[in-house]
């Protein structure tokens, strides 16, 4: 079966946005050029042009992806009334979403974060408000809204870049779990 140029384009858009994460999350995103990331996929700089005029372009679609999935997340949570249990799932779900593309991007946002405020990216900041927002009932105490503020921060940190915590990032998580279980009331 031939595949279609369609989705021969598709491929590349995904492969174009694969190394560009990779690249800005690990030497930074104002040190990542266009042609490096060209260079890394074994592509002119014009063919990487015929899909993305920019590196803020890349991002931007790096972020909507990755919107997608959380957007998901805190509609599911809101589509119900916030219990503990509902509480302690959608932070089972949030990290397990944190495994995949849009974990992958807010690791990327938090690594650059100084880089990309000069272009009004504020992903992770509007996500963790959204987050603490959706998960808590209208009527929570000043207690209860921290538990759950650290809660969810628990297992952002646990996946952060660079991490210092040391441990696998299994090891990581099952302890930012065990803590947002102690956390959230």
């Amino acid at each position: 079966m031939t595949e279609t140029p369609t989705r021969r384009r598709g491929d590349t858009r995904e492969r174009i946005q694969e190394v560009a994460l990779e690249r800005f999350t690990e030497n930074g995103y104002d040190q990542t050029s266009l042609r490096e990331i060209a260079e890394d996929l074994g592509v002119t700089k014009a063919a990487l042009y015929y899909h993305f005029k920019s590196k803020d372009e890349i991002l931007e679609s790096l972020l909507a992806a990755a919107s997608t999935e959380l957007d998901a997340l805190i509609a599911w949570m809101r589509a119900e009334p916030s219990t503990r249990e509902r509480r302690l799932e959608m932070i089972r779900r949030l990290a397990a979403v944190t495994h995949g593309v849009p974990g992958d991007v807010m690791r990327c946002v938090q690594q650059n974060e100084v880089a990309l405020q000069n272009l009004g990216t504020g992903l992770v900041h509007d996500l963790k408000v959204r987050l603490w927002e959706a998960a808590q009932p209208a009527d929570a105490s000043i207690e209860d809204r921290l538990r759950i503020r650290m809660a969810i921060m628990a297992v952002l940190i646990a996946n952060k870049p660079g991490n210092d915590l040391g441990g696998t990032a299994a090891e990581r998580e099952t302890a930012a779990l065990a803590i947002a279980e102690d956390l959230v009331r």
